[in-house]
This record gives C-alpha cells, structure tokens and sequence, in this order.
C-alpha cells in the first residue's frame, strides 16, 4: 500500500507541474519578467515545493538523512534532467540558445554546494538561534548571491529557439488566451497542490526506506529526490516544447539554488543542533558530484558555438554519466 501511495503522489506532482509550467509560460510572455527570471525565481520556487514539505515533514518524523539527501540528490537529479534533454534536441544545441546570464545562477549555486561540501566534511555542531551555523552561512549567502545578481548588468539576448514543424516540439500552448492575472491564480493554487503532495512522498519514502531495507540516505538521495524532482523534468519538458529555453534552463539552476536553502529551514526544525553535522558521510559523494557536473554546466553554457554535434554534446554526455556513476557510489556506500 505504501508504494502504490508514493505512485499516486509522484502522479498529482507530474500533473500539477505540466499546469504550473505553462501558467509559467504565459506570465513570462505576457509580462515584463522574461523567460530567465520567472524561471529562475517563480518557477523554480514553486517546483523546488516538494523538496521543502519533504525536506522539512521527514526531518519531524526524526530522519534527517532523507531531508537532506532529498535535498542534495534533487539537485543532481535536476542537473541529468536538463543534460538528458539537451542530448534528446542535440541537434538544436539548447545551450546556445540559452542567455550567459544563467552562468550568475549556476556560479552561486555551485558555491553553495561547494560550502555545503565543506560543512557536511568538517561538521562543526555549532547553532546560532536554533540553526546550525553552517546552515545561517549558506542562507546569508543564498540572500546576498540573489541579492548581487539581481543587480548585475543583463544581457539583451532573447533569442527564440527555432526548430522544424517535425522536431516533436509542440508550440500550440505558446499562444493563451489566460491574463497575467488569470494565470497567476492559477500558478498558485497548483504551487499548492504540489506542496500536499511532497508531504506525502515524504512520509511514503520514509516507510519504503524501513520496508527495504535501502536506508535513508540512498532513499533520500535516489528515490526520493527523483521524485520530488519530477515537477523540474515535467516544467523542462513543457518549456521546451514552447520553445522557451530560458524558462527551462532557469527553472532547474533557480531551483537548485533554492534547494540549497531549504537546508536553513530544515535546520530550523532539526532540534539535536547542526543538522549536517548529525547526518551520514554518503552525503558528501552527493555533494561532490553536484558540485563536478554544475561545473560541467557552467562550461556547457560558456562553451563557443559547436560546429559538430558531439563537440558539442560531450558536456552533457559526461554529466549524465556522472549521474549514474555518483548513485551507485551512494548506493554502495
């Protein structure tokens, strides 16, 4: 009964995030915002909503491990979501598409991984007002990063990906009749209708972990984050398919950079001190990993226009083979 709970939740969460993409869709065709930053900011949060009830309802039922392993293996999971789907429309080359601007976004996001690193090897048990410090250090830091690339000079790119009527991309949402309003409201209520539902794959997760015999970390760094990160693959998907790839890139690294924060709001729930400090060594493969492929990404987006198509996919091939190889590292671990 457990997994067939899991299922329905991972299936509320699939199709509230097709809604939430395309509502995304019309705000940042119909406003001022742009694909860049209603992905990187609105949609993101809002897909980033399973791993914070998640995060946050498994560290109250006492398993911090799978609250931040859902929270790191999400990240990862979301850096194969995007290099899958660059190496599916390899021959459009998606990361030339795609502004320089997201380079901002990924650099913090690959600082605050790489702090998270850190904090996870050395775990200094130190709270300040009930939150590790290590945790205060990366809220700090995720304020100030957000705070310093909203300020930072944008560039004027906003190019259209252009693909054949045959390519499998469907452009018949791009156009909506919705108001801004209208497409508001409803971006809202499916934000809370995932957030029910990551209540629930917690909760489910933590019992398919005791059924198994997996353990939490694995459960929490593969199934788990997986699955909360389906709301990132299905927003992807639809955001491609509306040939908006500003939107798609933004909402994986917004999200990965908010996923980075729910760590200080886990911590405010964790009472036995510094949450990173109590949790397992496994995490730190995770980290590592994450830190390697952002990286990877952040050459993927610089990269120089690619005459051929593998000079221009190995980026993604290597990040999506690192997937594969960190999960079995966590697994065995």
């Amino acid at each position: 009964m457990v997994f067939i709970w899991f299922i329905l939740a991972a299936a509320v969460t699939v199709f509230a995030a097709i809604k939430l993409s395309r509502y995304a869709d019309v705000i940042s065709s119909k406003s001022a915002m742009g694909g860049l930053l209603v992905g990187t900011l609105l949609l993101a949060g809002a897909t980033s909503l399973p791993e914070v009830t998640t995060s946050i309802s498994a560290v109250l039922i006492g398993n911090p491990d799978i609250a931040i392993g859902n929270m790191l293996g999400s990240n990862l999971f979301n850096l194969f979501i995007i290099a899958g789907f660059d190496l599916y429309y390899r021959q459009k080359k998606l990361f030339q598409w795609a502004s320089n601007d997201h380079i901002y976004t990924a650099g913090l996001g690959l600082l605050l991984t790489l702090l998270t690193l850190v904090a996870l090897y050395i775990k200094v048990d130190y709270t300040i007002l009930g939150i590790g410090i290590d945790a205060f250090i990366i809220a700090i830091l995720y304020g100030v990063g957000m705070f310093v690339i909203g300020r930072l000079p944008k560039s004027d790119s906003t190019l259209e990906l252009e693909t054949p009527k045959d390519d499998g991309i469907d452009e018949t949402a791009a156009t909506s009749s919705l108001t801004v309003k209208q497409a508001g409201i409803r971006f809202t209520f499916a934000a809370l209708i995932i957030m029910a539902a990551g209540t629930v794959l917690s909760v489910m997760g933590d019992q398919i972990a005791v059924v198994t015999g997996l353990g939490s970390s694995f459960v929490g760094s593969f199934l788990i984050a997986a699955t909360t990160s389906l709301p990132e693959a299905v927003a992807v998907f639809v955001a491609l398919q509306l040939r908006n790839v500003n939107l798609a890139l933004g909402s994986i690294l917004g999200s990965n950079i908010f996923n980075m924060l729910i760590i200080a709001g886990s911590d405010i729930v964790y009472r036995n001190g510094s949450i990173l400090a109590d949790v397992s060594d496994s995490h730190i493969i995770t980290s590592i990993a994450v830190s390697i492929l952002s990286f990877i990404l952040i050459l993927s987006i610089k990269q120089k226009p690619a005459k051929s198509t593998f000079r221009y996919i190995w980026p993604s091939l290597i990040i999506v083979a690192g997937y594969f190889v960190s999960s079995y590292l966590i697994f065995v671990g």
